[in-house]
């Protein structure tokens, strides 16, 4: 046999071998990729939904919340409380538990004047870095604290920070506690002057029946801008009600964009994600 010869079978078996290596890897591939997908099809979905805290409430009423991170300071908690007691509207406060030690007088002012008392943590941490039993270490004791001054017992929790993830939303829940979030955020706390406060809650594309709108008792403007917030509203035709008043506390789910829906409400067409609570 020739050299050329030689050398063009060798390319001829050099090709062939090629070619059954790589059908051997794509047969391979596509038997593992077809027992991946069958594998992840047949996960309940449940195992893939995210928990959600309660973004805004879908409700036919023109009902929308104002609520107060109260975490520092407390200089301007007293003119918020006669602005909210002037214009006959309750709010909702949450509060970490160093505020409520460091105030406890104006704790028992939000109770006495009719405002929810709701739960910020003891520490204001990042809660989705902690573990199951450091999020009741740090929600509990606020409970009781507030509970000891008021006999208020505490329902509602806002995550410092809006920080959350699966397990905080179940083990807060697991606690006792809804989990609130808000749909409408002020931006008191960049303290870009009352007209921005104004504009930020009242032309927000968000504001609309079931909002809930994030306020901070301590930020430089808040207090200012709070009346003429209250008389936009109002003037919108909305009722300025506390959380506990908006949410339904039963019978409900959350859906994939943070909405608490009563499950009455959900149609046989409609397909979303969502957190069932019975």
């Amino acid at each position: 046999m020739s050299k050329n010869s030689e050398y063009l079978s060798m390319t001829k078996r050099s090709i062939s071998w090629l070619f059954f290596i790589a059908f051997a890897i794509v047969v391979t591939y596509y038997f593992q990729g077809f027992s991946y997908k069958e594998t992840f099809n047949s996960l309940p979905v449940s195992s893939a939904a995210k928990e959600l805290p309660i973004y805004c409430v879908n409700t036919n009423k023109p009902q929308i919340s104002i609520t107060f991170d109260a975490a520092w300071g407390n200089e301007d908690t007293q003119k918020i409380l006669n602005i909210l007691k002037e214009n006959n509207v309750k709010s909702t406060f949450f509060m970490t538990g160093g505020w409520v030690k460091q105030y406890p007088n104006d704790v028992k002012a939000i109770y006495e004047q009719g405002h929810d008392l709701g739960n910020h943590s003891a520490n204001h941490k990042n809660m989705s870095s902690l573990s199951n039993e450091e999020i009741c270490n740090e929600l509990d004791p606020v409970t009781e604290d507030v509970k000891k001054l008021t006999s208020y017992q505490m329902n509602l929790f806002r995550p410092p920070y809006g920080d959350y993830d699966n397990h905080v939303i179940v083990k807060a829940r697991e606690c006792g506690y809804f989990s609130i979030q808000w749909s409408v955020d002020s931006l008191d706390w960049k303290n870009y002057g009352v007209d921005a406060i104004v504009n930020e809650v009242l032309n927000n594309k968000e504001l609309k029946a079931g909002a809930i709108i994030l306020m901070h008792n301590g930020a430089k403007y808040t207090a200012q801008a709070l009346p003429k917030i209250i008389e936009g509203l109002k003037n919108k035709g909305y009722e300025i009600v506390p959380v506990s008043q908006l949410i339904y506390t039963d019978n409900y789910h959350i859906n994939s964009e943070g909405k608490q829906i009563k499950n009455e409400q959900q149609t046989s067409t409609t397909k979303e994600t969502v957190t069932m609570i019975n």
